[in-house]
C-alpha cells in the first residue's frame, strides 16, 4: 500500500467535502439531489447514478468505505495508472448503481402488480406510496410487503461501497493470495476466498433480507460484478498502462 496516490487521495478529499458540506449549506437539500433513488420517484435524476457514490449515510460510513478505498485502490492505481483507475472505478460505482436499480424495480413491480390484482387502481396505489397509508379491507398483503414496497420507493442508496466492492475484487484477482481480515473476525484468509465469501453473503442477505440495518447488498454485488468484468478483461488483453 504505502503512501496514498493521487487519484485515491482526490476521491478522499471530495468524499469528505460532500460529507461534510451539507453542515454548512442548509439551504441544500444534498439527500434529494445527490442520493439515488427509485426511479419512478419524484427526486431522482439521472445524474445521481453518479453523485450517489459520494454520499454516505454516516462516519463510520464513510470511514469504512474510504479506508477499503485506499487499502485496495491504492495498489491497483500504482499498477494502472490514474485514467485507467478512474475508469475502472466510476464504472463499478455507477454499474453498481444501475444493477441496484435495476433489482429493485423488478422487486417493486412484483408488489405493483400484486396490488393490482386485488383491486387497486394506479392512482390508489400512487396514493399509498405518497401517503405511507393504506385500506386494510383492500390491501390483503402482510405489513412487511406493504412496508418493503413502500421502502422501495423512498429509501434512496448512498455511498462508494459498490465502487470499493469492484475494487476489492480486482484486488483479489491481481493479488489472490494477499491475506485479508474483518476487525470481527480476525482470522487471516487469502483474497480469492475471503472476497468471494463476502459477496455470496451479501448476495444471500439481499435475496433473503435477513440484512442487519438498511444495507444495499445489491449495489456492492452489482459493483463487484462489473469490477470482475472489467478487471477480467483487462487482465485477459493486458491493456497498457494509461498516464
Amino acid at each position: 500500500m504505502g503512501r496514498i496516490t493521487e487519484v485515491i487521495k482526490h476521491l478522499i478529499i471530495l468524499n469528505v467535502l460532500f460529507f461534510i458540506a451539507p453542515q454548512f449549506l442548509q439551504g441544500v437539500d444534498f439527500g434529494n439531489l445527490f442520493a439515488l433513488y427509485f426511479p419512478k420517484n419524484p427526486h431522482f435524476g439521472f445524474w445521481q447514478y453518479l453523485s450517489h457514490i459520494f454520499m454516505h449515510g454516516g462516519f463510520s460510513h464513510i470511514l469504512f468505505n474510504m479506508y477499503g478505498l485506499w487499502a485496495f485502490g491504492t495498489p491497483l492505481e500504482q499498477i494502472w495508472g490514474k485514467n485507467k483507475f478512474l475508469i475502472f472505478y466510476f464504472s463499478a460505482g455507477i454499474g453498481a448503481g444501475l444493477i441496484y436499480s435495476a433489482v429493485n424495480y423488478y422487486q417493486f413491480q412484483g408488489i405493483y402488480e400484486q396490488l393490482l390484482q386485488i383491486g387497486l387502481s394506479s392512482s390508489e396505489i400512487q396514493d399509498m406510496l405518497d401517503t405511507g397509508r393504506y385500506n386494510n379491507a383492500i390491501v390483503t398483503l402482510s405489513p412487511e410487503v406493504l412496508s418493503e414496497f413502500y421502502s422501495l420507493y423512498h429509501t434512496p442508496a448512498v455511498g462508494a461501497s459498490g465502487a470499493v466492492y469492484g475494487v476489492l475484487v480486482a484486488f483479489g484477482m491481481l493479488f489472490p493470495n494477499a491475506k485479508l481480515a474483518l476487525i470481527f473476525f480476525p482470522v487471516p484468509i487469502a483474497a480469492k476466498y475471503f472476497i468471494p465469501v463476502m459477496i455470496l453473503g451479501d448476495l444471500f442477505f439481499g435475496v433473503t433480507k435477513y440484512s442487519i440495518g438498511n444495507i444495499a447488498h445489491f449495489a456492492h454485488v452489482g459493483g463487484a460484478l462489473i469490477g470482475f468484468i472489467i478487471a477480467w478483461y483487462w487482465k485477459r488483453n493486458q491493456f497498457n498502462r494509461w498516464n
